[in-house]
């Protein structure tokens, strides 16, 4: 975490202070990921961590603020995939490299903070405009990347001039995001692990390129 931390009431924190902020973050993150969202309490966080309630509530106004916290760090972090899909070649072998090396990218990300998607997927889906700006921050970054390399396609001659790239692009990312937050759920259809990843790039390079890959 970069730049100053201040408390609620406006104060900067100290060197001490930012650790034992940093503490009930990383402790609500562990507590995210074994109980619901709505069953975690401030006291809980506090105890967990070495501290009170009132070392709490000086640096968050509520589980909900620190959540929100961890999200918007989170999401930082999401706008990093784009990194694997600008500048990248949709020609050839390197085209299914792209296409893997996404997929790859975005599943370790889902995997790495489900816990804290699954709270920010709850929270848009409830109407709350905050988680909703987090999980469209993450996701429109990939969508925008997909669709420049859409449009480059397009102008090469190399994919339909009447496609939407903005509609391929984000039924895409929308599919890796489903996806990707039901990984465990494959298992009850009989889907290993191994077998997500392929499939998935096949659907993502037939998507952008129209083609089969060449492996």
């Amino acid at each position: 975490m970069t730049g100053q931390v201040r408390t609620v009431d406006g104060r900067v924190a100290g060197r001490r202070g930012q650790a034992t902020r940093q503490k009930l973050l990383d402790c609500l993150g562990e507590m995210l990921s074994t109980s619901p969202y709505r069953d975690v309490k401030v006291i809980d966080v506090a105890r967990k961590a070495g501290t009170s309630p009132a070392t709490f509530y000086q640096y968050f106004p509520d589980v909900e603020g620190a959540v929100l916290d961890i999200a918007e760090e989170m999401a930082k972090e999401g706008a990093a995939l784009t990194d694997l899909v600008s500048g990248r070649s949709w020609a050839g072998k390197a085209g299914w490299q792209t296409a893997e090396e996404l997929v790859d990218g975005f599943l370790s990300f889902w995997r790495r903070h489900d816990a804290i998607l699954r709270v920010v997927d709850l929270g848009a889906a409830e109407g709350d405009k905050r988680f909703y700006k987090i999980r469209m921050k993450i996701l429109s970054a990939v969508t925008n990347s997909l669709t420049e390399s859409v449009r480059e396609l397009q102008a090469k001659g190399r994919f339909d001039k009447d496609v939407n790239p903005a509609a391929i692009a984000g039924s895409l990312v929308a599919m890796l995001a489903a996806v990707a937050s039901h990984q465990k759920g494959f298992q009850t259809w009989g889907v290993k692990q191994a077998e997500i990843k392929p499939s998935l790039a096949l659907l993502v390079h037939l998507g952008i390129t129209g083609r089969k890959p060449a492996k």
